[in-house]
């Protein structure tokens, strides 16, 4: 009985944890648009500790679609080199939140917008349940390069959220990826 009564307070607890993010107030797309790179990550899963060390700044592009949907390419490091993904946002009836369909996990996502000045920084989170409830937790900069007040903001939020000081990643920047000459 115990184990129950204790399971029933950790998922309302992290209920009350999500339920209080809002997206950014008067999001606007097409002022989001645009490269963006991903430059600090706070992640709960136990299955990302092995790749922590091997993670890199990765690169994407925003494109809003007529209908409200997004596309996200994105351009990471991986094993084999500099590769490409494209994951496609859709939008809900909240202004800059979206879902979208993880073929790798089989599950769907809630993607928000939480806080953006849209010419240097966003705080994005990503959240996903399985067996339990995932949350990521991203600093995305238009450069390579944040001012460290907005890493201390990254910082401070993702402790808000419950990740600790070592799962949050400020990783070193890949080198060239996307590869000189792509086009991006």
């Amino acid at each position: 009985m115990r184990i129950a009564v204790d399971t029933v307070v950790i998922v309302m607890c992290v209920m009350l944890v999500h339920s209080d993010i809002q997206p950014q107030r008067d999001f606007n797309l097409q002022r989001f648009a645009g490269k963006w790179y991903r430059v600090g990550l706070a992640y709960d899963s136990p299955g990302f500790v092995p790749y922590r060390d091997k993670l890199r700044i990765s690169m994407g592009m925003i494109t809003p679609l007529p209908n409200g949907n997004v596309n996200l390419t994105m351009w990471a490091i991986g094993p084999t080199g500099c590769h490409s993904k494209l994951y496609q946002y859709e939008r809900t009836n909240i202004p800059g939140q979206f879902t979208y369909f993880s073929a790798r996990h089989n599950k769907v996502k809630d993607i928000t917008v939480v806080e953006t000045n849209y010419t240097e920084y966003a705080l994005v989170l990503k959240h996903k349940r399985f067996d339990r409830e995932y949350t990521q937790v991203a600093l995305y900069g238009r450069s390579q390069k944040v001012k460290p007040e907005i890493i201390q903001k990254f910082k401070s939020f993702a402790a808000l959220r419950g990740f600790p000081k070592e799962s949050v990643l400020m990783p070193p920047p890949a080198e060239n990826c996307p590869p000189s000459g792509s086009g991006r």
